[in-house]
């Protein structure tokens, strides 16, 4: 599975009320949380964002609740993937559930910037600065959260797999 976008970058500490504030919560609809997604923090991201750009954050993104609401707005609003130095594990167990690809690189984290074409091949863990020309390398993900991830999420899996 590849994806390739345009870098949104952000720092450190990125919590859940910040990637989808609280005042959001009253609507289940993935379409209602992508309009307010990040809009604390970048007002203008849902304006920015296209269907396959890529977030990148600091250590410790998604910290803070363990709603999961926070990477369906990511996802909802198109993001194909986020990169971080570290993630909160709630947040990292409820991207993988709902099918949202994460990867944790610190040098892809540090060297990134705002704006520049990223691709992302999670087969292998390579990220590629397609702006800068530079590779980082992430640990690619197991089998099985491979296919929990390119199944839409564990729901998804677990239907696909009744036997």
């Amino acid at each position: 599975m590849r994806v390739k976008g345009r870098a949104h970058k952000y720092g450190d500490n990125i919590d859940t009320d910040v990637i989808i504030p609280a005042r959001h919560l009253n609507s289940a609809s993935h379409a209602e949380l992508a309009k307010h997604c990040m809009e604390d923090i970048d007002k203008d991201f849902v304006k920015k964002v296209e269907t396959g750009d890529v977030i990148v954050g600091g250590a410790n993104f998604g910290c803070g609740s363990s709603r999961e609401h926070a990477p369906i707005a990511i996802k909802a609003c198109g993001v194909s993937c986020v990169i971080a130095k570290s993630f909160a594990r709630i947040f990292y167990r409820n991207a993988i559930n709902i099918g949202l690809p994460i990867l944790e690189c610190e040098e892809a984290s540090e060297r990134i910037q705002n704006g520049d074409l990223v691709s992302v091949d999670f087969d292998t863990g390579v990220i590629t600065n397609v702006t800068r020309g530079e590779t980082y390398r992430a640990e690619a993900y197991p089998d099985f959260i491979q296919k929990i991830v390119s199944s839409g999420g564990l729901l998804n899996y677990i239907k696909e797999n009744k036997s």
